[in-house]
Order: C-alpha cells, then structure tokens, then sequence
C-alpha cells in the first residue's frame, strides 16, 4: 500500500511543496529513495532506520520504496527523514491518524533526535501558501516558523514525542514567537568619533538614501571607525525587508536559536583575501554570498585595492540591479542583494599621499598602479567619495561633545520616510534606487540647479551613470532638508562628493 505525507524543499530563496510517498511490500529486503536525491538524502535510509529501531519502533524487513515528488526537482539536504520516517509507520500502520493537512521537516540522529536544519522560514511561508494547516519542525528552529501567521508549527524534540502527540496521547504546544529583545553591551556610537564632520555628514546622506560611498584616507584617520558606526544612524527596517533579510539568514544558517527575524541591518565586513564566489554566491547547491547577506543592510569591504579583480568586478551587476544570479550546471538561482556598498582605501601604497605631516615614499607609477586597481566602471557605481583627512590634536584633545547616533539616526529616519511615502506602490525602496521610469518626476529641480548640473557634466566629464547618481544624492540633501525641489545648494554637495576620483585617478 502506497502512503503520503507533506514536507517542504528548498531551492534558492524559494521553498517548493515535496510529497513523501512510501511503498513497503513483499520480496527482498530494501530500501531505495528516488526522486532525485542528493547523497544527504540518501543517507536518509541509515539514519531513518537506526532511529526507528532505537525509539523501540519495528522497522519493516521489506521492500521499501520512498519516491520524493516532484522527481525533476533535486532534492538536497537531510530535512527529509523526519516525513520519510512518518511515511513508512503510515505505511506499516504504527501511525493511523490522517495526516493531509500537515507537513513535516527535520534532521534525524540515530537516537531519534529532531535537529535543526536551514531555511525553516522561506519554507513555512511556502506551506502555508499551499494550504498546510500544521508545520512539525525541529524544536531549535520552531520560532522562525512561528513568525509567520496563518500555520499552526509544532516544535518537535525527538520521534516518540512527535507520535506520542500524532496518536493522540500527549499534545505538543504550538510554537509562538519570542518577543524582540535589543542585545546588551557595546554599541559603536556616531558621538565615540572625533572630528572628520565632512565624512560624518557624507554617511548621513548615504544612510538616509541608501547610497554607496567610497572613504579614502590615509592610515589611522578613522575610516573604518565611521563605516563601523554607520548601522547606528541607518533606518528602522520596514517588516518586509526584516522578512527578506531573515530568509536569506536562514538558507544560511545565520539565525540563533531562540531568533526568528534579523531585527538590525546586517553588517557585513568579509576579509579582501575572500573569493569571488565568496562574495556574489555559489557552490554545488548555489549559497548566497557576502552580498546577499548583507541584503537591506551595510557590505564593508576594507582596504578596498587589497582585494583581487576578480572579485570586486563580479560586484558590479549586483550593485545595479540588486540582485545576484548564480549559474550551475543543474539550477540557476537568483538572490536579492540591495546594499549599501561602503568601501575603504588609502590614497597610496604607503598610505602617505598628500599627507599634511609625513612623506610619501611611493612612486608616480606605483601610486598609479594601485589605484587602478579599482577599476572604473566600479567607481562609477559608488555614489559619493570622501576624503577622510588625519584628525588635528585639537578635535582628539577636545571635550565637546560629538553628536551621537541617535540624533542623526532621527534626520535619517525623517528622510527616509518621505521617500517610502514618494515611492508607495512603485516597488522602490529609497532614492538610491529610483528607476529610469520615475526618475524625471522624483527628481525635479529648479534653474539654478540645472545650470550647476551643466557646468559640472562639462567640467568633471561625468558619464550618464555618474549624472544620475549626483542627482539621486541630490534628491537625499533635498529629502534631509524637507525640500520637494532640487535646488543648487543641494546640487553644490551632491558634486562635491564625486571630484575625488578626478583627483586621485587622474594620476598617471
């Protein structure tokens, strides 16, 4: 007799309905799983079978048959022996209850344990668009699944407990999502830094518009102290970009027991020795990489001319259209990646260039060779590039006090919601990515303004890329300011924050 049960697949950031059925009958003892597993799927059989036995359950001596439908779709992982082992006691009638409307997913140890597995949320979202009413999952991971409404999930500990609770004999409470708690402890503060008002105002504007910025600056003047302190002052997540982000952490396994949704912008700081499928994504089952971690949140690449080519260039796609395609032979597999790219590099080999107090002991050619390093259409795609100066004595020896995070984070928090508000209902997220279809009304600017844009497309040589994204930064002053028009002071700083590049990569 064939029997049926529900679980839930995984492929790229989306979930898929799998229906786990099984045939024990007559003949020699076997047991096959088909329907395109991979070899963690077909470790199952060992697993399910010394967890049955060791739970006191009888394993069938037969021939069984375990098919994982749809079978042109690969499955992968072990989060099949939890339905694969309810299939076969359906099947051998240890369980009698009907089980239609459920699903189940979960790792087994040989003891009959139920352990964690990943992507639990993008999965629970799929059973309960395909109608599941009730979602057995392993206990570690119960919150991420409860976090959706809609599914009734059950925290599952080990085998007997879950058909102790199937037969009716001891009911498994239902899985509720623990309450938001701000973590303890040090928090990088906009206030902690002394000076550098310049760099400070330029990561304001960057934060209220989502915009990619370049710091450069010699050793010790405090560039990566500011891009460290920059989730303090960016915008309170909207549930929906909470939703997207945690999902991409749970394919990953980045979720902490007990932590359903990723409540705080990610920040993400890989070393410049990462690959370049480190950053975009890959492997034999396509992973999302440093990029897609860092979804609605912060990528901090440090000493930005030490990484290799190859991988800075394969960030250039992904910065335009937010989103990153993975190809392999058997799947291809697209993951979201709207960043804010924040990149730091010194002006030279040395670190020295142009320093005020100490010498520059690098060559023209060498100076030139590392600043090509950073290629140009890379640059072209940064929004605003800021020099951060040495600190004087006077601003570290100094008892003012600097303005903390949270004041800034108000003006960011202001702006940004005049932006949600603007681009209701056309997808668009922040001025940093404002579309060609929208981008004439959005950003209207006055006379003044115009003929500011004309004098610096034909003095700076801007690309049309580069033209748009003045704008765009120009449109984030306005927004700071309440303004609905462009007018030319904000045109004035939106240029000021692309002359950086004429500076330094002219050389040569």
């Amino acid at each position: 007799m064939v029997v049926k049960c529900n679980s839930v697949g995984l492929f790229g950031l989306d979930g898929f309905m799998v229906e786990v059925e099984a045939d024990v009958s007559g003949g020699v003892a076997a047991f096959d799983v088909v329907g395109l597993p991979d070899t963690a799927v077909k470790e199952s059989r060992d697993r399910v079978r010394t967890a049955m036995h060791n739970c006191g359950y009888g394993f069938p001596v037969s021939r069984i048959t375990v098919n994982l439908a749809p079978a042109d779709i690969k499955k992968a992982g072990p989060l099949y022996d939890l339905p694969i082992l309810v299939a076969i006691m359906r099947a051998t009638s240890q369980i009698t209850c009907d089980v239609s409307d459920s699903a189940f997913i979960g790792e087994l140890s040989l003891s009959g344990e139920v352990r964690p597995v990943n992507g639990i949320l993008p999965m629970t979202i799929t059973a309960k668009e395909a109608g599941i009413k009730k979602l057995y999952v392993p206990a570690d991971d119960s919150a991420q699944g409860a976090v959706v409404e809609g599914i009734e999930v059950y925290p599952v500990r080990d085998v007997p407990q879950l058909i102790a609770h199937l037969q009716g004999r001891n009911t498994i409470e239902k899985a509720t999502a623990p309450e938001y708690v701000p973590s303890e402890g040090f928090v990088p503060d906009f206030s902690q830094v002394k000076g550098q008002y310049e760099a400070k105002r330029a990561l304001e504007v960057a934060a209220a518009g989502g915009h990619n910025v370049l710091l450069i600056g010699p050793p010790g003047s405090g560039k990566s102290m500011l891009a460290k302190r920059l989730p303090s002052i960016l915008p309170d997540m909207t549930f929906e970009e909470r939703i997207d982000t945690s999902k991409i952490h749970s394919i990953a396994g980045l979720l902490a027991k007990g932590q359903p949704l990723v409540n705080e912008r990610p920040f993400r700081n890989p070393h410049h020795t990462v690959s370049a499928v480190g950053l975009s994504g890959g492997g034999t089952v396509p992973k999302p990489g440093e990029v897609s971690l860092a979804h609605n949140g912060v990528l901090f690449l440090d000493e930005l001319p030490e990484f290799s080519r190859t991988a800075l260039e394969v960030l250039r796609q992904p910065m335009e259209d937010g989103a990153v395609t993975v190809s392999r032979v058997h799947s291809t597999v697209s993951y979201p990646c709207s960043v804010m790219l924040i990149a730091a590099m010194n002006p030279c080999p040395c670190g020295y260039y142009e320093h005020p107090r100490k010498v520059c002991t690098c060559s023209d050619k060498a100076i030139h060779n590392y600043l090509n390093k950073v290629s140009g259409p890379l640059l072209d795609r940064i929004d605003i590039h800021i020099e951060v100066p040495p600190v004087e004595y006077d601003d570290l020896n100094g008892c003012s006090d600097a303005e903390p995070s949270a004041k800034i984070k108000e003006r960011v928090n202001r702006a940004r919601q005049i932006q949600l508000a603007r681009f209701e209902g056309t997808g668009v997220t922040c001025n940093a990515r404002i579309t060609a279809d929208i981008f004439p009304k959005v950003c209207a600017t006055d006379q003044n303004a115009q003929e500011i844009l004309r004098r610096a497309f034909d003095k700076l040589g801007l690309s049309a890329r580069a033209y748009d994204r003045v704008l765009k930064v120009a449109r984030t002053i306005a927004d700071l300011e309440g303004s609905e028009i462009i007018k030319a002071d904000h045109v004035l700083e939106a240029v000021q924050y692309r002359t950086l590049d004429k500076k330094y990569w002219s050389k040569g």
